[in-house]
């Protein structure tokens, strides 16, 4: 990770009263009870922040259906546009998804962008996110919850033309992707490469030792099913066969920009797009991306 990944994370994180409480107790419990310090940094590892209250917004525009899906022991909050005369009934979806902490709302501009080219946009609310139900979920989730959702679509008889998705959506998107999920074009912003070094990041801000953070990512994989490397590009990359854009910022403090680059290379025939002064979340609403992601996935 970069020092402005570590400074941006642990700066939001010193923010808040309640966190630097939980690293005090973080490090107590790693002198006297180590096995509580693991499963303390397991919860609030797998716990979305900003808290998702703060995201909720009022209903949506009426030219917004939202419907809730119960998924696993939390729910998925599905958003798509009511039919208008501009757009086929069964028209191609274009599937939007947020990152960790996000919401569906952070996609709005893009879901615009694909209706003017007459794609179908739906959001979702991941699980423990927005208004969806549940306090925690992981990276694992989201792939599942991706492909979940690309199922009912498809079952529903809709197209699937483009995954279009933020941050660690993106690495979500891109694992189900090599998993073989039907869609025709990917989209992945700002993605991060390598999950493990997230653990890492978390331990640096939180002070834990290297035991605590390696027993705490092995909960998590052992409690997902999966090892977290699997999710790396050189683990997914080759395994898509689709067209793929990828856009990342040269001065992202959240992922690195060479994490942008690895999928590049990872992905056969991929098209990467450097973008200048949009950090993480800007290039969301940013002109030039958005009619690069327009482009790409009509």
């Amino acid at each position: 990770m970069t020092r402005t990944a570590l400074h941006a994370t642990s700066t939001f994180y010193q923010a808040s009263p309640g966190i630097r409480f939980f690293r005090a107790a973080l490090g107590a419990s790693e002198r006297v009870w180590p096995s509580l310090a693991v499963r303390l940094a397991y919860r609030l590892f797998l716990t979305p922040l900003p808290p998702k209250w703060l995201h909720r917004r009022g209903a949506w525009q009426k030219a917004w259906h939202t419907e809730q899906w119960p998924f696993e022991d939390a729910s998925i909050t599905v958003y798509s546009p009511m039919h208008s005369p501009n757009l086929a009934l069964q028209a191609p979806v274009a599937l939007l998804v947020h990152g960790w902490g996000g919401h569906a709302a952070q996609m709005l501009t893009l879901a615009d962008a694909a209706a003017a080219r007459g794609l179908r946009p739906v959001l979702i609310d991941m699980p423990a996110h927005g208004a969806s139900r549940g306090s925690m979920s992981a990276l694992p989730q989201f792939a599942r919850a991706i492909e979940y959702v690309t199922a009912r679509l498809q079952q529903q008889g809709f197209e699937l033309r483009a995954l279009v998705a933020h941050s660690l959506g993106a690495s979500a998107a891109a694992f189900a992707m090599a998993r073989g999920l039907a869609v025709q074009r990917l989209v992945l912003l700002a993605p991060p490469a390598s999950p493990p070094e997230y653990t890492r990041l978390f331990a640096q801000v939180f002070g834990l030792s290297e035991s605590t953070r390696a027993a705490m990512q092995k909960r998590i994989e052992a409690r997902q099913g999966l090892p977290m490397p699997l999710f790396e590009p050189d683990a997914v990359g080759h395994r898509i066969g689709v067209p793929t854009l990828i856009v990342h910022d040269r001065g992202d403090s959240v992922n690195r920009f060479a994490d942008g680059q690895a999928y590049a290379h990872a992905i056969r025939d991929a098209r990467f797009v450097a973008t200048e002064g949009l950090g993480h979340r800007k290039m969301l609403k940013d002109a030039q991306v958005l009619a690069e992601v327009a482009i790409h996935i009509a």
